[in-house]
């Protein structure tokens, strides 16, 4: 096990997928990991299959119709086993080739794109399930080790002059633009990349949610590298 994930208090370890959908989130403790070290050749998958877009949804029957080598077999059946078993579970998986994100440069002082460090919101109960394959990882960061970037004095004045109604309104233009979702990192902050393999739930923003909201971002991508991510 990792001294990366086992020696800190944000973070709770999984042995087994029972245990990564069962544990209840608490304290401090807002991403549970599943810990694990996969055999199987995930570069020859990411190789076979086609990139439609910067983003491109792969499918089950996209990965059984793979003509692959006995690594890459192994592979395959993690992925389809990994898939099967969140959907048994009641989430919706979804299988990503990915170049890269939509970047999101409309402001000079504030980003709402995924390589911004966020949290995720949702109206019911519900967490993060996430797996990088293949390629560059996400990064996690302690609520303690960053600031709603809404309440950075000189980011709030000028998304006020951003806006044109009412103050009583300002609030719910803030959420209804994401605004509130993106948070600034502390200069001596100590990002935790999630690794490669393992598979994981962060906590979201919902009414019902007993911790924080884990705050995450996605990577920069390796040039000319794809990522392979499994994301609910």
């Amino acid at each position: 096990m990792s001294n990366t994930f086992s020696n800190n208090s944000q973070i709770g370890v999984a042995a087994t997928f029972s245990d990564l959908v069962t544990t209840n989130f608490k304290g401090e403790m807002n991403a549970l990991c599943w810990y694990r070290d996969l055999d199987g050749d995930f570069n020859e998958i990411v190789a076979k299959l086609s990139l439609k877009e910067n983003i491109t949804e792969v499918y089950p029957e996209d990965l059984s119709e793979l003509q692959l080598s006995e690594k890459g077999n192994i592979a395959r059946e993690i992925i389809l086993n990994d898939l099967q078993s969140l959907t048994d579970f009641g989430a919706s998986p979804s299988l990503n080739l990915l170049k890269c994100y939509e970047r999101d440069d409309e402001f000079d002082f504030i980003s709402t794109d995924v390589y911004s460090f966020h949290v995720d919101r949702s109206p019911i109960a519900t967490d993060t399930f996430l797996c990088t394959y293949h390629g560059a990882a996400s990064d996690i960061v302690s609520n303690s080790q960053a600031k709603q970037k809404i309440l950075i004095p000189e980011i709030r004045t000028k998304l006020k002059e951003l806006y044109n109604g009412t103050e009583e309104e300002f609030e719910s233009f803030l959420k209804e633009n994401y605004f509130d979702l993106h948070y600034q990192v502390q200069a001596d902050a100590k990002p935790i990349n999630l690794g490669v393999g393992h598979l994981w739930r962060l906590a979201v923003d919902h009414p019902k949610q007993q911790v924080l909201p884990c705050i995450h971002r996605a990577p920069i991508e390796n040039e000319g590298e794809y990522r392979l991510l499994l994301i609910c």
